[in-house]
């Protein structure tokens, strides 16, 4: 049980980073196009692209992570209680062929917890750029 418990706390953490990273999304990109809005150069605001993409890949790569704890988890509540090795390891855990395409990186950057939110941030942030790029 303990063992579970730990896998559960490192899930629990993953999932608890990516929705920070959202959160920090969406203020860093306030806070440029706050600033951009000020007067400065109207094209500082399309760098506000940069750390939203940034923190897309990040966050996917903290999906991908708390997907193969899942795995994990999985795996060890399906052992024997005198088989269980304390390993966390996520490389040692085998994968099916469903669970490895759910694991793949491309899966966690396009799932639906991530691409609808980071392309609606990308479509305001083009349109106010484009906004403010042209008055």
């Amino acid at each position: 049980m303990k063992h579970l418990e730990m896998i559960e706390g490192v899930i629990e953490r993953m999932g608890n980073n990516s929705f920070q990273l959202k959160g920090w999304a969406v203020t860093l990109v306030a806070l440029v196009g706050a600033l951009a809005a000020q007067g400065s150069d109207k094209r500082f605001f399309l760098l506000a692209f940069i750390p939203l993409f940034a923190f897309w890949f990040l966050d996917s790569f903290y999906l991908q992570m708390e997907r193969k704890y899942k795995v994990l988890y999985k795996r060890v509540s399906e052992k024997a209680e005198s088989d269980i090795d304390f390993n966390m390891d996520t490389r040692s855990a085998t994968y099916t062929e469903d669970e490895a395409g759910r694991i793949c990186f491309c899966s966690c950057l396009f799932s639906k917890t991530e691409w609808p939110f980071y392309l609606i941030i990308a479509g305001v942030v083009g349109v106010l750029a484009l906004i403010l790029i042209l008055t």
